[in-house]
């Protein structure tokens, strides 16, 4: 049974998430640390956008700014994501991991089987979204809203129809990053007010079709889950599926200042995050 890293930081802040999720895949790919996977929180809450997202035409900055929200551009693609009541996961493993698929949709299906272990750790009916018509699956091309959560792409995690986990991936220097937010809750109108839309009608469009797309984790049970919880069922979803056991690690004090200074020159600077 192979051995990785197992990492929870609990609440950072947003540029320091990116820069230690991005640290870790430079790492790995320099071969000083295995395979890791982390869990963690934000604070603030922040809104995350997508690597080819275009800012100004896509996000309500003004409202992020008045909210008091943390905003980030991940390294990653995908849509916009409001991280307030979640667990976020990210998984560093090289492309050439044994059994590892080549394409990106079949990667994200291996590597997101411990998320579907993990909601039935916790008593969910989980399973596998396969976008089933060809206009959906041409909608994956071409999304109709920046919202990450308005419908699932393919193998992302669906209770009773809805999307409860959104994903994203990156391959750089021969190393898969993919990291992506576990629901506990969801302010739905703190979500909308976030982004630009063309008219009102097409922002009250949204805010109907959003409840039928996503539900949050304690909307589903009477008693909410907690983060600790989702934790260990998750720990336990990723170790049982990919036959692996995680071994607790802690960073030293010259990896985190490494860390401090990416976070610097990349995640905590506009010329990064408005780049687009």
């Amino acid at each position: 049974m192979k051995q990785w890293y197992f990492i929870n930081s609990g609440p950072c802040s947003p540029s320091f998430n990116m820069a230690m999720d991005e640290a870790l895949l430079n790492w790995h790919s320099e071969k000083l640390i295995p395979p890791v996977i982390r869990f963690y929180e934000w604070n603030p809450a922040t809104l995350s956008i997508g690597y080819f997202q275009q800012v100004h035409k896509d996000i309500n900055f003004e409202e992020v700014q008045r909210q008091g929200l943390g905003f980030v551009r991940r390294p990653t693609g995908g849509r916009a994501v409001l991280h307030e009541y979640e667990l976020t996961y990210s998984i560093i493993v090289e492309e050439g991991y044994p059994n590892m698929p080549k394409t990106v949709t079949e990667a994200y299906r291996v590597l997101s089987e411990g998320l579907l272990l993990g909601f039935r750790n916790l008593g969910l009916d989980a399973y596998f979204s396969v976008p089933d018509t060809e206009e959906k699956q041409e909608d994956l091309k071409k999304p109709k809203s920046a919202v990450c959560f308005d419908a699932p792409s393919w193998y992302e995690l669906v209770v009773e129809g809805k999307k409860v986990a959104g994903s994203a991936q990156t391959r750089q220097k021969g190393v898969i990053l993919q990291h992506g937010a576990i629901l506990l809750d969801l302010d739905e109108e703190k979500l909308l007010s976030l982004f630009q839309f063309a008219n009102e009608e097409a922002r009250e469009k949204m805010r109907k079709k959003l409840p039928e797309k996503a539900v949050a984790m304690n909307r589903l049970v009477d008693k909410p889950f907690t983060v600790e919880q989702c934790i260990e069922a998750f720990k336990n979803g990723f170790q049982h599926a990919l036959g692996i056991e995680l071994v607790p690690y802690e960073l030293s004090k010259e990896q985190l200042a490494y860390i401090e200074q990416l976070e610097k020159e990349k995640y905590a600077n506009d010329a990064w995050n408005f780049k687009k």
